[in-house]
């Protein structure tokens, strides 16, 4: 079994652009997805990962694909997260949508993309880095 970490925001075309290319990657056996979702610094809604229409719409265009979809969810250090959660299910792979800054937005909020590309292990798809769906 092959398996991928989809880390999705709350923009359901970027959402929409990772199932796709997930889908879209050679598959030899069966492919299982987590799609993971961060809510930052806190839930006080108490949402779950099922409620975020993003999450819900990456997860139909895969099951349409007969991909295998899990769910894992997260409140706080998003790269932190994002590699536990990878470790946790022994992912094969990460896959990521970049949300569009410039350079100086970068220089001074960071990007979680940029740094979980440099702290993983394991390789990372990144989907959409011309910042399409912005």
């Amino acid at each position: 079994m092959y398996r991928i970490l989809a880390a999705i925001g709350t923009d359901e075309e970027r959402a929409v652009e990772q199932a796709r290319a997930i889908a879209d990657l050679p598959r030899n056996g069966d492919v299982a997805v987590t799609l993971f979702h961060d809510f930052a610094d806190d839930n006080p809604e108490g949402a779950s990962v099922q409620q975020v229409a993003a999450v819900r719409r990456a997860a139909e265009l895969l099951e349409d694909e007969d991909i295998e979809v899990d769910y894992a969810e997260s409140s706080g250090d998003a790269v932190r997260a994002v590699l536990e959660t990878a470790d946790d299910i022994g992912a094969d792979l990460l896959c990521l949508a970049p949300r569009k800054r410039s350079p100086t937005g970068k220089a001074i909020f960071g990007s979680v993309t940029q740094q979980v590309i440099l702290e993983a292990d394991r390789p990372v798809l990144v989907v959409g880095a011309d910042g399409a769906g912005e």
